[in-house]
């Protein structure tokens, strides 16, 4: 590669990265400060959003889902169930075993939050472009496969990585 090519390349990535950061920083405040406010963190937002999309599932997979340990899990699901989001069935395949599903509770607190969230979204991007939206949308889920690759994340459990938690 030209030296003139790789600079650009590294200027890019080092744009990109900067950008990046800084958009996962604002949408963590974002998420935390606006979830909040339905008495329930972004963590227990993000379980009962796997289970309503996903379905009901063994702690163990759930924590697999989140990326966390499974104790740090059993305490996130422990307070969505004294919050009623979460309740805990007898598993038909291993009786020995517990699945965690959501709510009907659970699932409407997930509808008012990602419903809020959106109308959100539409004020960010009404003025762009069909065309400039659609770029981004390409764009978010090529660089979240390549992450995803690079971290070894595969597509093992069946999770869409287009899909934005």
């Amino acid at each position: 590669m030209p030296k003139r090519k790789k600079d650009q390349l590294s200027q890019d990535a080092e744009d990109l990265y900067e950008a990046l950061n800084q958009l996962v920083r604002v949408y963590q405040f974002r998420d935390r400060d606006r979830i909040c406010c339905y008495d329930v963190s972004v963590t227990q937002c993000y379980a009962v959003e796997t289970l309503v999309k996903k379905g009901a599932m063994r702690l163990q997979v759930l924590a697999e889902e989140m990326f966390l340990d499974k104790s740090t899990a059993s305490r996130v699901i422990d307070a969505l169930e004294r919050k009623g989001y979460v309740s805990r069935a007898e598993d038909n395949e291993d009786r020995r075993a517990v699945k965690i599903q959501a709510t009907d509770a659970g699932r409407e607190l997930y509808e008012k939050i990602r419903g809020d969230l959106i109308a959100e979204e539409i004020t960010m991007i009404e003025n762009l472009s069909a065309e400039a939206r659609q770029g981004a949308l390409t764009l978010l889920r090529q660089i979240t496969r390549a992450t995803e690759k690079r971290c070894g994340l595969t597509n093992e459990r069946g999770s869409d990585p287009t899909q934005a938690y």
